[in-house]
């Protein structure tokens, strides 16, 4: 018999983070496992309506805007402006530090007392941050990248890949890679001391290396993304690390028809996204 536990999901409130955790849930789900989600009103009725348990985070207000999903577009609206690469990098650079912390902060004392009421067996956490509700929690906790692998470099970085954000090439112009890395980490120095001593001072076990946003998990790093674009054999990646190709959950019950300008053509349809916040730049 399989022991049947209980996983608290607790992503940041973005997109991309609770879709990834969703499709990871109903695997949990499906298999007979208690799943949680600790998350806010906006995503609440989404993730009822699939049979997952929720625990409210603490709002200052009572009231629901409406979901997520939508709301998401336009807060991140301005980095997705007609600005270089460079540019909305920068931006992206100091406001993820100033205001994940923020809100991170705000939810520290709700995400405690959810940990407590709930008593998971394993936390998996989709967020941009260490948290030390959960670092320091004693429950086994995984962290779960829904992002391209490049980015793992705010938490776990290896020169031997170019910075991540910048859309780079691995077969890019390596000399300019070390100038934009720098230039990344200056724009967020100030907000991370800030960081540090947040974590400090709440007891958080384990602490990003100097100017990184996370600091790995010493027991599991889940990541998606599809093994022939993968970067593994240029910089391997620790065995606490592993990949999915995807992380896949339900749709609704539309259907999708071919456009009559296509039905007689030759050939495959191959279909693109690019992602929650690009496809809707």
């Amino acid at each position: 018999m399989v022991r049947k536990l209980t996983v608290l999901f607790a992503p940041i409130n973005y997109v991309g983070p609770i879709n990834t955790s969703i499709g990871l849930g109903e695997v949990l789900r499906d298999s007979g496992h208690r799943v949680v989600f600790a998350t806010t009103k906006d995503w609440s009725q989404r993730l009822k309506s699939l049979d997952f348990g929720v625990e409210l985070m603490t709002e200052k207000t009572d009231k629901v805007t409406g979901d997520s999903a939508d709301n998401n577009v336009d807060e991140a609206s301005d980095l997705l402006d007609n600005k270089s690469p460079l540019d909305k990098a920068l931006r992206c650079m100091s406001l993820i530090l100033k205001d994940y912390h923020m809100s991170a902060e705000k939810d520290e004392p709700s995400l405690k007392r959810i940990i407590n009421d709930v008593k998971p067996d394993v936390i998996i956490s989709d967020h941009v941050l260490t948290l030390p509700s959960i670092a320091g929690s004693g429950i086994p906790w995984i962290f779960s990248h829904s992002s391209n692998p490049l980015s793992l470099d705010f938490g776990y970085e290896d020169k031997r890949l170019p910075p991540s954000i910048l859309g780079l090439s691995v077969n890019s112009d390596k000399n300019l890679w070390e100038e934009y890395r720098q230039q990344l980490k200056n724009e967020r120095k100030n907000d991370w001391f800030k960081y540090k001593d947040w974590l400090i001072s709440n007891g958080c076990p384990v602490i990003p290396e100097e100017l990184q946003f996370w600091a790995p998990s010493p027991f599991a790093n889940i990541y998606m993304f599809p093994k022939e674009l993968d970067y593994t054999d240029v910089r391997p990646l620790p065995k606490t690390f592993h990949r999915f190709d995807y992380f896949k959950r339900t749709g609704n019950e539309d259907t999708f028809e071919l456009p009559d300008k296509l039905k007689n053509r030759s050939g495959k349809l191959i279909y693109l996204s690019l992602g929650s916040m690009g496809s809707a730049n």
